[in-house]
């Protein structure tokens, strides 16, 4: 890095110069030293100090000298004493440094940071750009500092899920799913959502009838409307949803995919809500797990059609396969191998972008280090398949069944998931309301749980252990790999002589399921399934013990 006390016009020309200081009688510096660090690290600049309580002058003084591009002023203590100070430096800016420019010939810009009553009185003076209380995510300060930002009012949001990770890194994207018992009590939601700030992407649920049946809305069963989530019945409720969203921040929005018409459903979704990605099982919502009545070779069949119908329209696909078999606590292997063969048939149905979820806290019991190594396991094998034409996402979320009805308990789960999910360095965080083990979450619910998110995130983003150097996750992970390994080879033996990709073939899937290679208790008794394996969780890892 060039040196911070060179800013001469013949200085260094690759970053632009942030003054800072902590104003008059203030000695909080950590606001204003993390504003220099962001500005630093992530956007390019050169950043200077002055110090804590830094008197008026010579902060002026400073600047006429100095003459950078941005002056960051933080300033935390009561808002009538900042009244003062802050009307103070507005009137020595206008009189003494009328006329002075930035080293490159641009107007010197001015940003302060503060507690939100001191913020306002920071507004009151008309002499910053930008006034941050700290209500803000972290992805206001970045676009400020990048630009895409002005006078604090967002010129652009990102649309597409790619750009929106490009922009937010390092910072993971926040992502939570709604949807309330009507349409206008959702359509007023994701209004309230949106404005709020506090995630990316809103992830819309509907209710099973309009999963299964939104075209054939004959065999609904009105007892059911709102079930599970929004009953959406037209396009223009997912019309009038998205309209509502864009505001704020302008989320990105999606929708689970219907469990039939699957096609239609994602076509009606591109046009409505612009899709930000597609979730699509492999094996599932079929008769194994009754969502839907489609048989097991013709369900997977008309899964991976849609995968390459979203591959097609160029729009990234989520495969949520790998955590189904966890929640009907699967052995570690089977989850391991469905994870990668869900990767696997995506990139073969010609998607580019990959949303890989790892769902963690599952099955209950589940320790922390058996989890990682999990994780870190489906990693290795979903990222093997990277190319240049495929490239994967990590999403992390906390199990649902593991959230106590207990609030502040359900509050504490939910940090300790996102920690534990930080330790794999994800793209996005999906994060799970902490009411939801008690009712589905409303706005206000919804909310609270993503700036929860948003402080553990902001506090691992400083550094974590790396769980790949503890030997009892690496042993598990070793393991887990060779064990899903061998499942996947023996998944190819049981294709026909003369199948072109056994781990394609929907009738070799299938048989897979029946003969048991891919099992899960869960699963006794159905007639579409081997249903024989038993598992317990030993040492903390679902283990196979018959």
């Amino acid at each position: 890095m060039a040196d911070r006390n060179d800013h001469s016009p013949n200085g260094p020309r690759h970053g632009q110069f942030i003054l800072g200081a902590c104003l008059g009688e203030d000695v909080h510096v950590a606001g204003v030293l993390n504003f220099l660090r962001l500005a630093e690290e992530q956007a390019g600049y050169v950043t200077e100090f002055l110090g804590p309580a830094t008197p008026v002058q010579r902060i002026v003084d400073v600047v006429k000298e100095k003459r950078p591009h941005m002056v960051a002023i933080g300033y935390r203590l009561g808002p009538e004493a900042a009244a003062v100070l802050l009307g103070a430096l507005a009137r020595s800016v206008r009189s003494e440094l009328a006329g002075v420019i930035a080293i490159d010939g641009s107007a010197i810009r001015w940003v302060f940071g503060g507690t939100p009553p001191v913020a306002e009185e920071a507004r009151a003076t008309g002499l910053f750009e930008a006034a941050f209380s700290g209500e803000e995510g972290i992805d206001h300060i970045l676009a400020f500092l990048r630009g895409k930002v002005s006078s604090g009012v967002a010129v652009r949001w990102p649309d597409s899920l790619v750009e929106r990770i490009a922009a937010k890194k390092p910072y993971p994207l926040i992502r939570h799913h709604f949807g309330l018992a009507t349409v206008e009590q959702t359509v007023r939601g994701a209004a309230e959502i949106a404005e709020a700030e506090v995630l990316d992407i809103l992830s819309l649920g509907p209710d099973q009838n309009a999963q299964e049946s939104f075209f054939r809305p004959e065999e609904m069963d009105p007892r059911q409307d709102g079930a599970g989530g929004v009953p959406l019945r037209t396009p223009d409720d997912l019309r009038r949803i998205y309209e509502a969203s864009r505001r704020g921040n302008h989320p990105l929005v999606r929708c689970y995919s219907g469990t039939r018409d699957l096609v239609k459903m994602a076509a009606m979704y591109k046009a409505t809500i612009n899709l930000a990605w597609g979730a699509v099982p492999l094996f599932w919502y079929s008769v194994l797990d009754g969502r839907s009545n489609r048989g097991l070779e013709q369900a997977i069949s008309e899964n991976l059609a849609a995968v390459a119908w979203h591959a097609d329209q160029g729009i990234p696909v989520e495969m949520n396969e790998s955590h189904h078999w966890s929640l009907r606590e699967a052995p570690d292997e089977v989850a391991v191998a469905a994870a990668y063969l869900a990767a696997y048939n995506a990139k073969k149905a010609g998607v580019r972008h990959y949303v890989s979820q790892y769902m963690l806290n599952t099955p209950a019991g589940t320790t922390a280090s058996m989890d990682l190594a999990k994780m870190l396991a489906k990693i290795d094998l979903i990222e093997s398949l990277h190319d240049g034409d495929f490239t994967t996402y990590r999403q992390v979320r906390a199990g649902l069944m593991s959230f106590p009805t207990d609030p502040n308990a359900a509050q504490g789960q939910l940090g300790y998931a996102i920690w534990l999910g930080m330790c794999l360095k994800p793209h996005i965080v999906h994060v799970v309301a902490a009411c939801e083990a008690h009712h589905a979450a409303r706005p206000g619910d919804v909310i609270e749980s993503c700036r929860l998110a948003r402080g553990v995130i902001n506090s691992c983003s400083a550094g974590l252990p790396d769980p790949a150097a503890d030997p009892v996750v690496a042993a598990r992970r070793r393991e887990l790999v060779d064990g899903a390994t061998h499942l996947l080879d023996e998944v190819k033996r049981l294709a026909p002589a003369g199948c072109p990709d056994p781990w394609t073939d929907p009738a070799t899937l299938a048989a897979a399921v029946r003969t048991g290679l891919l099992d899960a208790p869960h699963l006794a008794g159905n007639p579409h399934a081997a249903g024989r394996v038993r598992t317990r969780i030993v040492g903390g890892a679902c283990r196979a013990i018959a």
